[in-house]
């Protein structure tokens, strides 16, 4: 797999999940959220960061652990400021927030614990919610 030439084996399934949120993200923007908004541009960035800094965090990893802590922290911020994001959209339509103990949430995560494919699972999910 090409990733694997990119980020070494301690980073790739942290990369392959953040490649899933990134293109689930990408999704539920361009069809919820209105272009023009902060919050979409706030979105899309937020993303973006999560899956760049885990490439530059597991790419620094064997010639300094300063970086790649400090790109991974990055990715984690990113990752709650895209959560905070999606619970706001979801407050203000009066949608149900699923905790992770929810049989729906179960549902959507079961893929990432499956070996080797969980990409092409999550893929097919999203085809089908969306």
């Amino acid at each position: 797999m090409f990733i694997e030439l990119l980020v070494p084996p301690n980073g790739v399934k942290s990369y392959q999940m953040a490649e899933i949120i990134h293109n689930a993200a990408v999704v539920f923007c361009n069809c919820f959220i209105d272009r023009c908004l902060l919050t979409h541009d706030r979105m899309v960035k937020a993303k973006r960061s999560v899956k760049q800094n885990i490439v530059e965090g597991s790419a620094a990893s064997g010639t300094s652990k300063k970086t790649e802590l400090r790109s991974i922290g990055v990715a984690q911020a990113s990752m709650e400021k895209l959560h905070v994001d999606f619970q706001y959209f979801l407050r203000r339509r009066a949608l149900p927030l699923w905790r992770k103990d929810h049989a729906k949430s179960k549902d959507v995560r079961a893929p990432a614990w499956k070996e080797n494919g969980p990409y092409s699972t999550f893929k097919a999910y999203l085809r089908q919610a969306l």
